[in-house]
């Protein structure tokens, strides 16, 4: 069975990240370059935790670096309707975070995925036949999508697949919305993911706010069809009712009913069934 972890959020972010993985058997592997997706969906973050926070971010960074000193990062982003990423990078702490990787000689970067020439890859898809990608997404190491705890009016529910969503480069997104579910079912196949983080402090009522809810957890998992069906449950939806969920399962990337390890050191059911 698929499991997930669910972690309660300590202080010390690092520490629940380690936990969290730890419960799920650490990294499958990392290859570089490992790529990093936050959710840097605007320039105005209303809630303060509808943009991922470059202290987790650092947090992952930490963990990762101690694995392995050597390995390439590439934090990702690509410019949209309601932000230009270079401008998000820099208000939100992303450059000063990995200037200060570079100065310890990591080999880290940011991407901006609008800037990037793309390369045509070939694909058949629910939605998509042939598409361009930037070229940074071609030649996939690890991938790692850090998304936020949130609603969506388009989708239901934001996490780590719907968060692909940010790696096409057209900066007018809103062209995809009328196919958003066969989109996110694409990329999840052409940008497939090694590791799903949730951060599950505080769950957002809609992608920019303005409700909010704690909750004080963090979602980890190798399969984001199990990420994304816990977080759902978390923000209190049926996973079975989110189409791109029910897709994304069709193509073996987990389960809607996964088993959730706590690190209460008991295991539990996701109480979907």
């Amino acid at each position: 069975m698929e499991s997930v972890a669910l972690v309660h959020v300590q202080q010390d972010l690092l520490q629940s990240l380690e936990q969290g993985l730890d419960l799920i058997g650490g990294f499958d592997t990392l290859v570089s370059p490992v790529i990093i997706k936050p959710n840097i969906c605007t320039i105005s973050d209303n809630t303060g935790y509808s943009v991922t926070h470059s202290l987790v971010i650092e947090a992952l960074l930490n963990i990762i670096f101690q694995k392995d000193p050597d390995i390439s990062v590439r934090i990702v982003e690509s410019d949209s309707q309601s932000k230009w990423a270079k401008d998000a990078f820099r208000k939100f702490g992303y450059t000063e975070l990995v200037i200060e990787y570079q100065k310890k000689h990591h080999d880290i970067d940011l991407i901006n995925l609008s800037e990037c020439s793309t390369e045509t890859i070939p694909f058949d898809g629910d939605y998509f036949t042939n598409p361009e990608l930037p070229d940074v997404l071609v030649n996939l190491g690890s991938v790692i999508s850090v998304a936020q705890a949130k609603t969506h009016y388009l989708t239901s529910i934001t996490g780590v697949l719907k968060n692909l969503f940010g790696c096409l480069p057209r900066k007018d997104q809103r062209y995809y919305h009328p196919n958003i579910n066969e989109v996110i079912a694409d990329l999840s196949r052409l940008i497939p993911i090694d590791l799903g983080v949730v951060d599950a402090r505080v769950g957002v009522l809609g992608w920019n706010g303005p409700q909010t809810k704690p909750l004080d957890k963090f979602i980890l998992g190798h399969k984001p069809v199990s990420v994304d069906a816990t977080l759902a449950h978390l923000m209190e939806k049926d996973p079975l009712q989110i189409q791109h969920l029910v897709q994304c399962q069709k193509y073996g990337l987990g389960t809607i009913f996964p088993q959730i390890l706590s690190d209460t050191g008991s295991d539990q059911n996701d109480g979907a069934n």
